[in-house]
């Protein structure tokens, strides 16, 4: 089997591994994590950054930390992770669902402005499969309207906007450093900000709302979504080689689009545009129209000739758990895009582990599909 994905280790992250081990370090109160927060937000140009255990974490977090109110509306894209629909509810607020590019996965900046109103409070931009958002229109609605901004960079650290590092944007941005992601640490996640009060707010979440002098007197409910030394340590070690990464993720973007750019009825992955270069975080293909296949279809064929596969992500106004919220979600509507997208798209196996022999048997197998 050709995984989808498969991790790979370049410098320090035995070593550092070993020395939390050693030196017997290894919950959250350990100097990697602090060592990671600040060279992380250092990269991105962020005062701040708070570690903790995963990408949904941070989302969680950062949106208890903007202390909005039961019924307050917050736009979200519809083709996105559930965890940004999760946080959302979890905080008793209003999900408004947006929908996506067709082809560039990110949400339709030119379709948010008519889903402000005045219970608008926040807005989550999420950078989709490796593409940045075109940011500067809607960041100038928000801070015209006083609406908070949260960059979900979850999938692209090491993205420019122009020239602006993703992860840099809004009130709050939050990162994932699951298995798949640019920097891997297992599991984990990390919030930056460069508002001193939302960060403390974030410290004091992510740690069971604990306080400074009364320890055992919460006055809020918080998380237990503490980050470890061991993956710290790790993230650390793969934040040094972050160049590097990104060189091998666009390499292997860039040979798939030699090598499948014959191919008829698929969409390929777009390169770039004047303001982003493509990251390459997944290879997404769109099976066009004029084909009768279904990404269901095309995945179980390359999967019985060993090549491992993943749908695109369902959209979030579908989502059959809304209709277990009570009085949060009443409006059904239709995003044509991010429903087409789930009955069309998948991606392939491009994990920074990927040999170009698995990606050339990889390109062979679909053209022989298609052509």
């Amino acid at each position: 089997m050709i995984p989808v994905n498969k991790p790979k280790f370049f410098g320090n992250e035995k070593k550092y591994l070993l020395n939390c081990i050693n030196t017997s370090w290894i919950s959250s109160e350990g100097p990697y994590v602090t060592k990671f927060e600040d060279k992380l937000s250092s990269y991105l140009n962020r005062k701040y950054g708070v570690a903790v255990t995963s990408g949904t974490a941070a989302l969680e977090v950062a949106v208890k930390a903007l202390n909005l109110n039961q019924g307050d509306e917050i736009i979200i894209p519809s083709f996105s992770i559930i965890s940004c629909l999760q946080a959302v509810t979890n905080a008793k607020c209003v999900p408004i669902f947006v929908d996506c590019n067709y082809r560039t996965f990110n949400i339709d900046i030119d379709k948010i402005k008519n889903k402000i109103t005045k219970k608008t409070k926040a807005i989550i931009i999420a950078h989709i499969y490796g593409l940045a958002v075109d940011l500067e229109k809607i960041l100038k609605v928000c801070k015209e309207k006083k609406i908070k901004v949260i960059e979900d960079a979850a999938e692209v650290i090491g993205l420019t906007y122009k020239d602006k590092k993703c992860g840099s944007f809004g009130d709050i941005s939050i990162l994932s450093f699951y298995a798949n992601k640019h920097i891997n640490t297992g599991e984990g996640g990390m919030i930056l900000t460069n508002n001193k009060i939302l960060m403390e707010r974030c410290k004091k979440l992510r740690n069971l709302n604990f306080q400074n002098k009364k320890r055992f007197i919460h006055n809020d409910i918080g998380f237990n979504y503490r980050m470890t030394n061991l993956q710290a340590a790790i993230g650390l070690a793969q934040l040094e080689n972050i160049n590097k990464i990104i060189k091998i993720k666009r390499k292997i973007g860039r040979i798939y689009n030699t090598l499948l750019k014959d191919v008829k009825n698929i969409y390929l992955p777009i390169d770039k545009y004047d303001f982003s270069q493509n990251i390459y975080w997944v290879y997404p293909i769109i099976i066009k129209d004029n084909s009768n296949y279904t990404s269901k279809i095309i995945m179980k064929k390359l999967a019985s000739k060993g090549i491992q596969c993943r749908p695109f992500f369902y959209p979030l106004h579908k989502q059959p758990a809304l209709k277990k919220i009570n009085n949060l979600y009443k409006n059904q509507i239709k995003l044509k895009n991010s429903e087409k997208l789930y009955i069309k798209g998948f991606y392939i196996p491009s994990g920074l582990a990927l040999k170009y022999n698995e990606q050339k048997k990889v390109s062979e197998e679909i053209k022989k599909i298609f052509n």
